[in-house]
């Protein structure tokens, strides 16, 4: 449904059906990646998602994950990618490189190759925010991949 009279507008397809999906998973703070990933494939699945155009790929850590997406995203074999990891403040200046750094990579990755990529790389102060965070950003990169796997479809319909 259109919100204005003779404007066409695409709807939001949350139909994941035979949509391959490529996840990179960073294993540097490894129990809140891997919620992250159970989250994710859970909610890849109740869209629709067949457990076999799924692949995960783990990388050691946030700096690591865009050459990754980026090889997935160039092999042609995804319709979405996934990026899931967290960072957590320390003591240094560190988390700001790591967290500026990979963001900016992975959205450069998916702009030079068309394929979308969630970002579900936390930035947290805390263990703790990082641990509240996992469930939900895991089932809404999910969400994001399949719908701008969909959007960009329709587009070039």
């Amino acid at each position: 449904m259109s919100r204005f009279d003779n404007v066409f507008e695409f709807d939001s397809n949350l139909n994941g059906t035979g949509l391959k999906v490529g996840v990179v998973m960073c294993r540097f703070n490894l129990p809140v990646c891997e919620g992250l990933l159970s989250s994710c494939i859970a909610e890849l699945k109740r869209l629709g998602v067949a457990d076999a155009d799924m692949t995960i790929a783990t990388v050691p850590g946030a700096l690591e994950a865009p050459l990754v997406l980026q090889t997935m995203a160039q092999s042609g074999s995804f319709d979405a990618l996934v990026a899931l990891g967290a960072v957590i403040r320390g003591d240094t200046y560190h988390f700001e490189v790591v967290s500026n750094d990979a963001c900016r990579a992975i959205m450069e990755v998916q702009l030079d190759t068309g394929v979308p990529i969630a970002n579900g790389i936390l930035t947290c102060d805390t263990d703790e925010q990082a641990e509240v965070r996992m469930q939900p950003k895991g089932a809404d990169c999910a969400q994001a991949a399949v719908e701008m796997a969909n959007l960009q479809k329709a587009l070039n319909q």
